[in-house]
């Protein structure tokens, strides 16, 4: 018997916002509601209920309403609009809390699953009270109405799984629904990077005596570790870390010469970079119109509905490729979008100012799409990516890895905890269903303590998910290193995906499950 609402029926509201004023649709048969200039269309089939617009009206959001209850003490955890912040946590209900994408209610002996599919066309937003559940479309062009000139937009697919296995295992099952099609790592990711030590302050030497210790404490065979060279490499750094992205550093010289000696020290090289800022002299077609085509402290902001700026993007990506380089970290994407981190969207991620993209014919999640897949085509099959501060139901399919929480410190202990444990366990259920899911690094320098870090590398290693350290040569001792190497052993072999097992109860769980093996952590001194 079902203790949960079913929204894979006809809504019972449905209302689009054009411009700034809100129109209640009127239904018009079973599966169509319409307005001035628009009408939505609701059509139930075996694989959920499928949203569709027609409009010759510029719309910003649709907005659906199924009413229904939860069980009494029932609780909700949702996702993030790009990367957690600390903030993923199970709650009792909360009526304006934001729930992107999906989320999950659990009463402790069901649990449910609602949200939308990977891919949609539009920034999916859900919200529930004691009356029901809302769910708004945002599918404006940035924060205008899309001018769709008569095209026919589907939406968004909806989603509902219902079970009663444990709310973990419900989480795992309805993000596999979600994604159909994840694009996965053949192989476990681990290895390197060299940001939370050196924080830009790299070098060829630096990263050549990186990627000899990297490769020094693998356990060698078929499986290489990864070096990734993080933000600092590139020639125009300061004032703010952009490109262009075709010169290095004088500390660097030439990429594919480093990429090459790299892999003769045994590791595979990763490069990271921030594909819309650039300093490089763009024509002012190719500026994001939301900053009035101005420099953006230091840099240029690129318009990735352009087609002329998506294939100067496209041209960084080959280039890496042709430098030797198998791993490409590419950041900051949704903050030069949007122009604000992920914790700022709340229910509505493009603001209040109404800016649009050039291409005013396309939805933002459109938009966002096709300048993810285009850094996929320029990658190329043999090119493996991580989205850093991307949104990962847009990634999903795109993208090996996904960074799915802020900054892990080499500085701070207390940020490692909030940002770097929190995303491991609340979007764990995303791992090997959407993509290898990266809760960043370990910062293994002498400001963080080592009985901390020590078990903050060994359940990222038996987590399932990649590992990457970045190792202060300072901080390494003998027992760092066989840490270290115990730790690459483990990660370099696929293990069962972790379970948190105490996570409805704390943001920052101690229990884990591993296989057959329950450990406890201890996360604070």
């Amino acid at each position: 018997m079902t203790v949960f609402p079913d929204i894979l029926r006809r809504p019972d509201f449905v209302s689009v916002r054009v411009d700034e004023k809100t129109y209640v649709l009127e239904a018009n048969s079973d599966i169509t509601w319409s307005g001035p200039g628009v009408d939505v269309e609701a059509q139930i089939s075996a694989n959920g209920l499928h949203i569709a617009l027609d409009a010759s009206a510029p719309i910003k959001t649709i907005t659906l309403r199924w009413r229904g209850s939860f069980p009494a003490g029932a609780r909700f955890l949702g996702d993030a609009w790009e990367r957690g912040y600390g903030d993923l946590e199970w709650r009792g209900m909360v009526a304006e809390r934001p729930l992107p994408w999906y989320f999950l209610a659990t009463n402790g002996t069901q649990s449910a699953g609602y949200g939308v599919d990977t891919g949609a066309n539009s920034l999916c937003n859900w919200r529930v009270d004691d009356g029901g559940i809302t769910l708004q479309l945002h599918v404006g062009c940035g924060d205008s109405g899309v001018q769709l000139g008569g095209r026919h937009l589907e939406v968004a697919t909806v989603r509902q799984l219902e079970s009663e296995a444990s709310a973990f295992e419900t989480a795992r099952a309805f993000c596999r629904m979600l994604c159909p099609s994840p694009l996965l790592p053949s192989q476990p990711v681990y290895g390197g990077n060299d940001w939370y030590y050196a924080y830009g302050n790299n070098s060829r030497d630096s990263i050549l005596r990186d990627s000899a210790l990297i490769s020094e404490l693998s356990p060698g065979g078929d499986n290489l570790p990864f070096m990734v060279i993080d933000d600092g490499w590139q020639g125009c750094r300061a004032p703010e870390n952009g490109g262009p992205w075709d010169i290095s550093s004088a500390r660097f010289g030439d990429m594919d010469d480093v990429a090459s000696q790299m892999q003769q020290l045994g590791v595979r090289p990763g490069l990271w970079f921030r594909p819309l800022l650039t300093t490089a002299n763009v024509p002012d077609s190719w500026r994001f119109g939301r900053r009035g085509g101005q420099r953006h402290l230091g840099g240029m902001t690129l318009d990735p509905s352009v087609p002329e700026a998506l294939e100067f993007v496209a041209e960084d990506m080959r280039r890496f490729r042709e430098w030797g380089f198998q791993l490409v970290k590419h950041d900051f994407s949704m903050m030069d979008i949007f122009g604000k981190w992920g914790f700022d969207m709340g229910t509505n991620p493009t603001g209040n100012n109404g800016w649009h993209f050039a291409d005013r014919t396309r939805t933002s999640a459109e938009i966002i799409k096709d300048f993810f897949g285009t850094l996929r085509k320029a990658a190329g099959p043999d090119v493996m990516l991580i989205g850093c501060n991307t949104i990962g139901h847009l990634g999903a399919g795109l993208f090996e890895l996904q960074r799915t929480g802020d900054d892990t410190s080499g500085y701070e202990w207390e940020r490692t905890r909030k940002m770097g444990i929190n995303t491991l366990a609340f979007r764990m259920s995303q791992h090997d269903t959407f993509f290898a899911v990266d809760a960043d690094c370990v910062g293994l320098t002498t400001h963080v303590p080592w009985e901390l870090n020590r078990q903050w590398l060994d359940v990222l290693a038996r987590s399932g998910t990649p590992l990457f350290v970045s190792a202060d040569p300072k901080a390494l001792g003998a027992e760092q290193k066989q840490a270290m190497r115990e730790a690459f052993a483990v990660a370099a072999k696929p293990q069962p995906t972790a379970e948190p097992l105490d996570w409805l109860d704390t943001t920052s769980p101690t229990r884990w499950k591993m296989g057959d093996e329950i450990k406890t952590y201890t996360w604070s001194q």
